[in-house]
């Protein structure tokens, strides 16, 4: 990686870093140690996903009109103060208001992050770089989160207002690294005039017309609503009262989903960089709907409760293996598919797609994990192979470097250029090129 590249993911991984030393301890910030109840936390976690669907919208026309630097460190400053006056805060009107600010600058961090890599990166290093923020990112959150279960104590409000202060202090490090960084100079968009003479569409009508983006979106909202969505909701739910794991198994649970992460990212990186993404994400739906199978074992099985056990533990890690697959696929395609002057708008939708379904996930999946065991296991065995079907038809939508980047770097087998009739009688004769 080039020294641009390697300060973006690190100061990404601090700040995934300072985000594990708060993120599974902010319902029980809230609710128990700050004694505010259970509604009030549940507001404070609606309002931080409800903060992201506000601003991200506007994120992506900020990033490519004004660049991505400039908006990462605006919003690292944002991201830091919501996080003090969060840990500051003792009422209900401070804690809701504090983590809005907390949820936007959060939120609009990740497009600005992933432009940075696409615009520090190319095509044939473009895998690489978004499985390495994957895996930094998780091993940061891990490391953030054991650090932070150390520090805390429910009797004391004062610990969790000094994870609080850690967390900003890692977004303005972010902040203050990205600020370091050197971005290499786009070249000018050149902007064509259309048969009339009128300016080219831009904006949301360009991306809502193409068609493979669209449906890129799509997939990604079904992706993040049968995984992510119901980890600490329908999955946890269904765990504790289906199958009738202790809670504290949904940590060893969790640790084994990000355990497999980092162990299994680069040798799955090897493995999947010269296939074509289509195949490897509808290979994760293929995956995931096995591991709701084995959750299903777990909850509607007759086995011991050690095997019950075993087979949610089994569970995460199954998605780990799944979301590993992803990491170095997914992200580059969103960059391959934008326009030079829309990455940022490209990203930025489909992280809003992404965090509708962080929203919804929980809505849909939380009640039926807790009482309709059956029906959810089915319901999401149904959606996980909904994500075959959509890559398989995505794929098709695909250039062929678009689906398999490492295309491009085969030596190209062109002996001769055809030059436009008005340029060739400016050449006195072709020029034979062998590669």
């Amino acid at each position: 990686m080039g020294a641009a590249l390697r300060r973006i993911q690190l100061g990404s991984a601090l700040s995934a870093f300072g985000l594990g030393f708060t993120v599974p301890y902010l319902y029980v910030y809230v609710a128990q140690v700050r004694d505010l109840g259970a509604g009030t936390a549940g507001v404070v976690l609606a309002v931080f996903a409800m903060a992201a669907l506000a601003v991200l919208p506007f994120t992506g026309r900020a990033i490519d009109r004004r660049g991505p630097l400039p908006v990462l460190v605006i919003a690292s400053v944002v991201a830091s103060l919501g996080a003090a006056a969060l840990g500051l805060s003792a009422g209900v009107t401070a804690a809701v208001l504090s983590a809005a600010v907390l949820g936007a600058g959060t939120a609009v961090m990740q497009p600005a992050l992933a432009t940075m890599l696409v615009r520090c990166s190319g095509t044939a290093t473009r895998t690489r770089a978004f499985a390495m923020q994957f895996f930094l990112q998780n091993l940061g959150l891990g490391i953030g989160g054991l650090v932070g279960g150390l520090i805390v104590d429910t009797s004391r409000a004062s610990s969790f207002t000094m994870l609080f202060l850690i967390e900003a202090v890692m977004f303005l490090v972010l902040g203050a690294i990205a600020a370091t960084v050197r971005m290499p100079r786009i070249p000018a968009v050149v902007k064509e005039a259309t048969a009339d003479g009128s300016a080219p569409r831009g904006g949301l009508r360009v991306l809502l017309s193409h068609r493979a983006m669209v449906q890129l979106c799509v997939l990604g909202f079904v992706v993040f609503f049968a995984c992510y969505g119901q980890f600490e909701s329908g999955l946890a739910a269904y765990g504790t009262e289906a199958a009738g794991i202790q809670p504290s198994t949904l940590g060893i649970a969790l640790a084994a989903n990000t355990a497999v992460i980092v162990v299994a990212q680069f040798v799955v990186l090897r493995l999947v960089e010269r296939r074509k993404r289509s195949r490897v994400i509808a290979s994760v739906g293929l995956i995931w709907a096995f591991a709701w199978i084995v959750a299903g074992y777990a909850g509607l099985g007759h086995g011991s409760q050690t095997m019950a056990t075993a087979a949610m533990i089994s569970t995460y890690a199954l998605f780990g293996l799944g979301e590993s697959m992803l990491s170095p696929t997914v992200a580059p395609l969103v960059a391959d598919l934008a326009p030079e002057s829309m990455v940022g708008q490209y990203n930025s939708a489909f992280a809003l797609c992404k965090q509708l379904a962080l929203a919804v996930g929980p809505a849909v999946g939380g009640p039926m994990g807790a009482s309709l065991h059956g029906p959810y296991i089915v319901t999401f065995v149904l959606f996980s192979l909904g994500i075959t079907v959509l890559a398989l038809r995505l794929g098709r939508r695909l250039t062929p470097v678009q689906d398999q980047p490492s295309l491009a770097a085969v030596p190209s087998r062109v002996v001769a250029v055809s030059l436009p009739e008005s340029a060739s009688a400016e050449v006195p004769a072709p020029v034979a090129v062998v590669h």
